[in-house]
C-alpha cells in the first residue's frame, strides 16, 4: 500500500480519481491520435509538477512542435535520436542520473524515434532501458505514442514495461480516455471509456456509445507481423496492399484474391457465398482480419451477424443509421482444432463422430473444460479484453455448420456472458473458462445426437467463437439492454384473421434477450404482429396483467454473474429510466394504489404500449426483416437489441440473421410425396402455428369425437384430468415427444366446447391437435384467437387445427379403431371410458415403423404418417 507522499497528481483531479491517483515510479504512455491530443494531457501535468515544487525536465527530439507551455520554468534537453541509438539513450540516462530521485520528465512522441531508427524493434529496446530506470528513482513519466502505427515489436515491449497505458481518443473533437493498463490498481469503473468535458471524465456506460465511439475511429493495422509469411498472412496483406494502392474499380478485377479471402475467412457453403459475393468487398472482408484472433472460418452466427449488418447498409441508408455498430471479435476455428490437438481430445472427438453410443462424450467434455491454449493465443485474448474493457461480452458458438440453410443448431452449443468486471488477470480467467464452455458444448450428448440425426457427423463441423460487446447500459450495479428479441420475417404465429402472416412478428422481452430465445415457463414475452402491432391475444385486464413479462434476465456486475430479478425491482432502483416508453399504468393497480394510500404498489406493466404506438421502431423492424428476406429469397429470422437515446430515437443491434429453420430429427425436412392414403393419420391445410418442424412422435393420445360428444359434464373432466397425468409420464430415455389430438378446444373452460384441462396439465406436449368435430349436431371452434395462445407460444408448442370438412383435410379414424390402446398397461384409472381415450404408441405399431410429423407453417400444411420400412407395399 502507498503512502500519501507517495502519490502524485495528473493536474486533472478526475483523471487521478479515475487512476487512483499517479504513484511515485509510474511511465505513463498515453497512445494517441494526434500530438494536439497530447498536449492537452501534458499541460496540466506540468504545471501540477512546478505547483508542487517537482524538478520538471522535457526531452526534445522530435519534429513536431513542443508539447509544454510556454513561460513555465522547465528543464529542457534536446536530444538527438539521429545520432545513433547509444548516443542517444546515453544522453538521456545521463541526465536522469544528475537529477535523480523524485524528478518529473515530459518525453515527446516516441513514434519519430522509430522514424528516426527505421526500427521498432529499437523503439521498444530504448524503451525496456529507460522506463525501469525511472521507475527505480522514483520519478514520474509522460510519454506519447502515435496509436496503430508500430508493431508488436514496439508497442509488446512498451504496454509490458509501462505501468500505466491509456487509449486517447479524440471523435470529432470530442475526447475520450480509455485506460488499458493500471498497475496495481483497480476499481469498478477504472477500464471504462471515460469522455473528458471540462474538468470531469465522464464514464460511457452505453454500448451504443462505446461502439459507435470506437468503430469510427481508424480500425488497427493488420496484426500479422510483417516477419510472418505463412499463407494466411500473405493473402490478408496482399489484400490490404491491393486496398492501399489501386482504386475500387480496379480492385473488383482482382476477384481471384477476394474470393480467396471469402473461402478463407467466411464460408465455403455455396448458397452463403452468393451472398458473401454479393454484400461483402474487399474492405469488409480485410476488416473481418483485423478483428480475428487466429486463424480459419469464422462460422455460420458470424457470417449471419455481418451479413445483416452489411445487407441493411447496403440497401437503406436511412435504416442503417439506426444500426448500432458492431465492433466484434471473431476466434477463428482453426484455433478449436489447435485446442482439441493440445489436449489430447481429437482422437477421442473422432470416435465420437464415428459412433452413436457417444459414450466418451464425458472424457471429452472433461479435457476440453480443463485444456490450456497456446501462449500467442491467450496474447491476442489479452489485447481484446482491453479493447473491450470493462464492457460486458458475450462469447458465442459459431460453428460451421450453425445457422446455415437447413440446420440451426439452436440451443445445442452454449454462449456464455462475461461480466467483465475485476482486475485484468480475473477478466482473462473468465473470458478462458467462457471459450472452454462452448468448446466443451461441442462434445455434449445433445449436440452430438442432434448431429447424428441430421445425419452430420461426418460433416466439417468446427467451432469458431463471436466475441461481441453486450448491447446495453449500466444502471447502477445492472446491466442490460432496454428491449430485446427475435424477429421473424413470416409471422408463425397467426392468432387473428386480420393478421397478416407476410408482414413478419416479434417476441419482444425487456432486458437480455435470453428469455425470447429460450422458452420460460411461468413467464410471457410480448408478441408484436408487425402489420397491426396494438393487436395482442388476451382480451380482459386481467388477461393482459397476467400474460406479460414479470421477470426479466440482466448481469449482475457487483456479483459478476447473468440473474433473473423482478421487473418491478430492476424499474425502482433506477428512478431516471424510462419506464413508459416499455410499461404501462394498470388501471386496477392504480385504483388499489390509491385506495390503499400505498407508494409500494408497483402499477407498472410491461406492455410495450408506447414503443408499439410509435410507427418508427415498427415499420423500421418490419422494414429490416423484409429486406433480409429479399436478400436471402428465404424467410428468415433474427436476434437483436434495442436502445433509446433519448425519447425518439434508438439504436438496433442485429445480433443474428438466418434462414428460418425447421425443426426436428428427421434426415429430409423435404414434404413427402404421394403418401399412400392407408399411412395417413391426419392432415391438415391449417391453421398451423408454431416453428416449422419434421419429427417423429413417439406416443399420440387421441380422445375420441365421437363419444366424448356423448359424455356427461362430469365425465369431461374426468378425461380432462386423466389427460393431465398422461401427457407427464416418461420412460426410460426421458420426455416422451407426444402428440395431442382432440375435440373442440383444448384448455378451454367451457366442457361442451372441448376438453377442460389446464394449460399446466398439457405443458410437456410437442404437438397440440384440435379437431373441429364432437359429433353430429355440433362443431366446436378451435382455440385461434384466445388468451391460450401465449402459453402455446413461450411453450414453443406446435398447434394444429383440423376441420374434416374442410377440403385437403382428413383424418384417418380407422388408424385409431384399428391400433393397439396401450391406456390400461401405462397407468391407473378408473372414471373414464376405455374407448374414449386412446394412448398409441409407435413402438407397439410395427417393427421398424416410425409416426413421423411434416408441419410447414409457411405453406400452413401439416400431415402425419406412418414410415418405414416395417410398412406394406401400397
Amino acid at each position: 500500500m502507498k503512502s500519501d507522499n507517495q502519490f502524485c497528481k495528473t493536474g486533472l483531479p478526475e483523471l487521478d480519481r479515475i487512476l487512483e491517483e499517479i504513484w511515485l515510479g509510474d511511465n505513463v504512455v498515453f497512445q494517441i491520435d494526434s500530438i494536439d491530443d497530447y498536449v492537452r494531457l501534458v499541460h496540466p501535468y506540468a504545471r501540477e509538477a512546478l505547483r508542487a515544487k517537482r524538478d520538471l525536465i522535457y526531452f526534445r527530439f522530435a519534429d513536431h512542435k513542443e508539447v509544454i507551455p510556454e513561460g513555465l520554468a522547465v528543464n529542457v534537453y534536446e536530444v538527438h535520436p539521429e545520432e545513433g541509438f547509444e548516443i542517444f539513450i546515453s544522453a538521456i540516462l545521463d541526465v536522469i542520473e544528475k537529477h535523480g530521485k523524485g524528478a518529473f520528465y515530459i518525453f515527446d512522441c516516441l513514434s519519430d524515434l522509430a522514424a528516426d531508427w527505421y526500427s521498432d524493434r529499437m523503439l521498444g529496446n530504448f524503451f525496456m532501458i529507460t522506463c525501469p530506470y525511472l521507475f527505480e528513482l522514483d520519478t514520474v513519466a509522460y510519454f506519447g505514442l502515435l496509436r496503430d502505427r508500430h508493431t508488436a515489436l514496439a508497442t509488446d515491449a512498451i504496454q509490458a514495461t509501462a505501468q500505466v497505458v491509456l487509449n486517447v481518443y479524440n471523435n470529432n473533437g470530442d475526447i475520450y480516455i480509455h485506460p488499458l493498463k493500471v498497475d496495481k490498481r483497480y476499481s469498478p469503473t477504472m477500464y471504462l471509456l471515460h469522455k473528458w468535458e471540462g474538468e470531469s471524465f465522464i464514464p460511457v456506460t452505453r454500448s451504443t456509445t462505446i461502439a459507435e465511439i470506437l468503430s469510427s475511429l481508424p480500425q488497427p493495422r493488420l496484426t500479422f507481423s510483417a516477419q510472418l509469411r505463412d499463407v494466411w498472412t500473405k493473402n490478408f496483406l496482399n489484400a490490404q496492399k491491393l486496398i492501399d494502392t489501386v482504386s475500387e474499380e480496379e480492385y473488383y478485377t482482382n476477384y481471384a484474391i477476394f474470393k480467396r479471402l471469402l473461402r478463407m475467412v467466411i464460408t465455403r457453403d455455396e448458397q452463403l457465398l452468393k451472398l458473401a459475393i454479393k454484400y461483402f468487398d474487399l474492405h469488409d472482408i480485410v476488416d473481418i482480419g483485423k478483428r480475428m484472433i487466429g486463424t480459419g472460418l469464422i462460422g455460420g452466427k458470424s457470417v449471419g451477424m455481418l451479413l445483416a449488418q452489411s445487407i441493411i447498409k447496403k440497401s437503406d441508408k436511412k435504416l442503417a443509421q439506426l444500426l448500432e455498430h458492431h465492433d466484434s471479435f471473431f476466434v477463428g476455428a482453426d484455433v478449436f482444432y489447435t485446442y482439441l490437438i493440445r489436449n489430447k481430445c481429437w482422437w477421442i472427438r473422432r470416435r465420437l463422430n464415428m459412433e452413436n453410443n457417444f459414450e466418451s462424450a464425458d472424457q471429452a467434455r472433461k479435457l476440453l473444460l480443463e485444456g490450456e491454449f497456446p501462449q500467442d493465443i491467450i496474447d491476442q485474448f489479452k489485447e481484446m479484453l482491453k479493447y473491450f474493457g470493462q464492457s460486458p461480452i458475450i462469447v458465442r458458438s459459431s460453428s460451421l455448420l450453425e445457422d446455415a440453410y437447413g440446420n440451426s443448431f439452436s440451443g445445442k452449443y452454449e454462449s456464455v456472458f462475461c461480466t467483465n468486471q475485476g482486475t485484468p488477470e480475473d477478466r482473462l480467467t473468465n473470458f478462458v473458462n467462457a471459450v472452454r464452455t462452448v468448446y466443451a458444448s461441442t462434445v455434449s450428448k445433445e449436440a452430438l445426437a442432434y448431429r447424428s440425426h441430421w445425419d452430420l457427423l461426418k460433416k466439417d463441423e468446427q467451432m469458431a467463437l463471436l466475441v461481441q460487446r453486450v448491447s446495453g447500459s449500466i444502471y447502477g450495479d445492472q446491466y442490460f439492454p432496454q428491449i430485446a428479441g427475435v424477429g421473424f420475417s413470416f409471422n408463425p404465429f397467426v392468432w387473428d384473421k386480420e393478421i397478416d402472416p407476410e408482414s413478419g412478428m416479434l417476441r419482444l422481452v425487456f432486458g437480455l434477450g435470453t428469455r425470447a430465445v429460450d422458452r420460460i415457463e411461468n413467464d410471457y414475452t410480448r408478441i408484436v404482429a408487425l402489420n397491426s402491432p396494438m393487436k395482442h391475444p388476451e382480451t380482459t385486464p386481467g388477461d393482459l396483467r397476467k400474460y406479460t413479462q414479470h421477470f426479466a434476465d440482466i448481469l449482475d456486475l457487483a456479483n459478476n454473474s447473468l440473474v433473473t430479478r423482478e421487473f418491478k425491482d430492476i424499474a425502482t432502483k433506477i428512478p431516471e429510466f424510462p419506464i413508459h416508453i416499455f410499461a404501462s399504468q394498470d388501471d386496477e393497480l392504480m385504483r388499489l394504489k390509491s385506495e390503499l394510500n400505498r407508494d409500494d404498489i408497483f402499477s407498472w406493466i410491461l406492455t410495450f404500449k408506447h414503443l408499439l404506438a410509435d410507427k418508427s421502431f415498427v415499420e423500421s423492424m418490419r422494414s429490416i426483416l423484409r429486406i433480409l428476406q429479399q436478400a436471402y429469397n428465404y424467410p428468415v429470422d433474427i436476434e437483436f437489441t434495442a436502445n433509446f437515446l433519448d425519447e425518439e430515437n434508438f439504436r438496433v443491434n442485429l445480433l443474428q440473421c438466418r434462414p428460418f429453420q425447421v425443426k426436428g430429427n428427421i434426415l429430409s425436412v423435404d414434404e413427402p410425396q404421394s403418401i399412400p392414403a392407408q399411412q395417413v393419420i391426419l392432415e391438415t391445410r391449417g391453421p398451423v402455428i408454431g416453428s416449422s418442424r419434421a419429427i417423429t412422435i413417439d406416443r399420440i393420445i387421441y380422445v375420441v369425437p365421437e363419444i366424448y360428444g356423448k359424455m356427461k359434464q362430469s365425465d369431461r373432466y374426468s378425461v380432462a384430468r386423466l389427460i393431465g397425468q398422461l401427457t407427464h409420464l416418461k420412460d426410460d430415455t426421458g420426455q416422451l415427444t407426444v402428440m395431442l389430438i382432440g375435440p373442440g378446444r383444448w384448455a378451454t373452460t367451457t366442457p361442451e366446447l372441448g376438453v377442460p384441462v389446464s394449460f399446466a396439465e398439457i405443458s410437456k406436449v410437442s404437438i397440440l391437435c384440435e379437431v373441429a368435430a364432437m359429433h353430429e349436431t355440433l362443431v366446436p371452434e378451435i382455440s385461434l384467437g384466445t388468451h391460450f395462445f401465449n402459453d402455446l407460444v413461450e411453450m414453443d408448442m406446435l398447434y394444429i387445427a383440423l376441420s374434416p370438412q374442410k377440403q385437403g383435410c382428413t383424418i384417418n379414424r380407422k388408424f385409431f379403431d384399428e391400433q393397439t390402446n396401450i391406456l390400461s398397461n401405462i397407468i391407473s384409472y378408473s372414471e373414464v371410458r376405455e374407448d374414449a381415450v386412446r394412448v398409441i404408441d409407435s413402438k407397439t405399431i410395427r417393427e421398424n415403423v416410425s409416426i413421423c410429423l411434416h408441419a410447414d407453417v409457411l405453406k400452413q400444411k401439416a400431415v402425419c404418417y406412418l414410415s418405414g420400412p416395417g410398412l406394406s407395399p401400397a
